[in-house]
C-alpha cells in the first residue's frame, strides 16, 4: 500500500491535474487562436490552459506574441503559471542557434572566464539596494485515500484547485557580494498556519555553483542558447549531496504529531483542505541537498546571464521539488554598469501537513515570481 501511495504522489508532484495535456508552444498557440475563432469566454480558455504541462520553455517573445489572442485576466494569469512552470526546459528548436559545439580546449576556456567573473567581478560587487516585486501563485491538491489496513474500496478520490494567484508585495532588499540577504529570515510568523510556506534560504551564488559543479566533475557542455540578444553557452551540471552547500530553508511544517486537516466545523478530516488544526510544534525544514541545473554564459566575457537550479529531494522530504531560474540584466548604479538579478522564478512543491491517520495527504504547488528594480548602492 505504501508503495502505491508513492506512485500516486509522484504522479502529483509531475503534474498538476489529471487530465494533463503535454504541449509544444506552437501547439499552445495554436489552442489559443481556435479559443478565440470559437468565440469562448475569458473563464472558458483559462480553464483549458489549467490542464496543460509544457514541454519546453514559454518565453517572454512569446508570451508577447499571444497578446492578441488572450481574451483577459483569468488567461493571462494561466499564461503567467506556464511560463514559470517552464522556465527551466530548453526553448523550442527555432530559438537556439545552429552553430557548432566549442571543442574541449575552448569550452574550458568559457568556464574558466566564467568562474574569474563570478569570483573576482559578481561576488566582488558592492553592497546593493533594490525594490523586489514578490508574486505568489499558489495550488491545493488533496487526495484521499482508505486508511492503511482498511478493507474499503482502493479507489482514490482526488479534489483539486488549480494553481491561481493569491499575493505580491513589494519589500526593500539588500545585496551583499551578489547575494541577496532575504528580509522574511527574521520574520516570527508560522507561515504553514496560513496555508501558505514562505522560502527563507538565501539563492544560489554563481560562484558556488561553479566551485562545487567543478570539483565534483559534473560540469559539460548542453547547447548554444539566444538569451535577451545573446548567443549564450550553455552548460549543465551536477552536485551531490555530499560535496553541496545549497542550503534551503522552508517555514512552516507542524510536528508530527499534527492530526491532519480539520473542517470548517472543526473535525479532523472534512471541510476545506485550506483549513487545519492548530499545531504547538512548527519547524522549518532545512537542508543541504543535492542540486543540478544549467548555466548560462557569454563567451567572450564570462559574464554568467542565468542560473537554473533544480533541487534534489528525499521522498521523506516535506519538499518534494524546487525548480528555480534567475535571470541577470544590465543595470548602471552611479557611473558603472553592472549585472544584477532582474527576474526570478521559484517552481516548488510541498507536502504542508504529514500523512494523517485517515489516510490523508495534501500536495501543493507554491510558484514565486521576483522582479527586482531601483538599484542603488546601499546607505545611498
Amino acid at each position: 500500500m505504501k508503495r502505491f501511495i508513492w506512485l500516486v504522489v509522484i504522479l502529483l508532484i509531475a503534474s498538476p491535474g489529471w487530465a494533463v495535456k503535454k504541449m509544444t508552444e506552437q501547439q499552445l498557440k495554436d489552442l489559443l487562436a481556435a479559443d478565440q475563432r470559437s468565440q469562448k469566454s475569458d473563464a472558458e480558455v483559462a480553464a483549458d490552459l489549467k490542464d496543460i504541462d509544457l514541454t519546453e520553455e514559454l518565453t517572454h517573445s512569446t508570451m508577447d506574441s499571444f497578446k492578441p489572442l488572450v481574451p483577459g485576466q483569468l488567461t493571462t494569469e494561466q499564461l503567467f503559471v506556464l511560463e514559470i512552470r517552464s522556465a527551466v526546459l530548453p526553448p523550442p528548436a527555432s530559438e537556439i542557434p545552429a552553430t557548432a559545439a566549442p571543442d574541449a580546449t575552448k569550452q574550458k576556456a568559457i568556464l574558466d572566464k566564467a568562474t574569474d567573473y563570478a569570483t573576482k567581478t559578481y561576488a566582488q560587487m558592492p553592497a546593493l539596494t533594490a525594490t523586489r516585486t514578490l508574486r505568489r501563485f499558489q495550488d491545493s491538491a488533496q487526495q484521499d485515500q482508505p486508511a492503511l489496513g482498511s478493507h474499503g474500496s482502493a479507489v482514490l478520490a482526488a479534489t483539486y484547485t488549480p494553481i491561481r494567484y493569491t499575493a505580491s508585495d513589494d519589500a526593500s532588499v539588500t545585496f551583499k557580494n551578489g547575494t541577496e540577504v532575504n528580509p522574511l529570515a527574521s520574520e516570527k510568523a508560522h507561515w504553514g498556519e496560513n496555508s501558505m510556506i514562505a522560502l527563507l534560504g538565501q539563492a544560489p551564488e554563481p560562484a558556488a555553483v561553479l566551485q562545487e559543479a567543478q570539483a565534483a566533475g559534473k560540469i559539460s557542455w548542453l547547447r548554444w542558447e539566444t538569451v535577451a540578444g545573446h548567443d549564450l553557452a550553455v552548460f549543465s551540471y551536477s552536485v551531490d549531496k555530499k560535496k553541496s552547500h545549497y542550503a534551503v530553508d522552508y517555514c512552516c511544517f507542524p510536528g508530527t504529531s499534527q492530526a491532519g486537516p480539520v473542517g470548517m466545523r472543526g473535525t479532523v478530516g472534512g471541510g476545506d483542505a485550506g483549513n487545519y488544526q492548530t499545531s504547538a510544534t512548527w519547524k522549518n525544514f532545512k537542508s543541504n541537498e543535492a542540486y543540478r541545473g544549467e548555466i548560462f554564459v557569454d563567451p567572450d566575457t564570462g559574464i554568467i546571464y542565468r542560473l537554473i537550479t533544480q533541487v534534489e529531494f528525499k521522498g521523506s522530504d516535506p519538499v518534494k521539488a524546487e525548480n528555480q531560474r534567475i535571470d541577470y540584466g544590465v543595470e548602471t548604479i552611479g557611473d558603472k554598469k553592472v549585472v544584477v538579478p532582474g527576474f526570478v522564478t521559484i517552481d516548488t512543491v510541498e507536502q504542508p501537513f504529514p500523512d494523517s491517520p485517515q489516510g490523508r495527504y495534501i500536495l501543493r504547488h507554491t510558484l514565486f515570481t521576483e522582479n527586482y528594480s531601483g538599484y542603488k548602492l546601499a546607505g545611498s
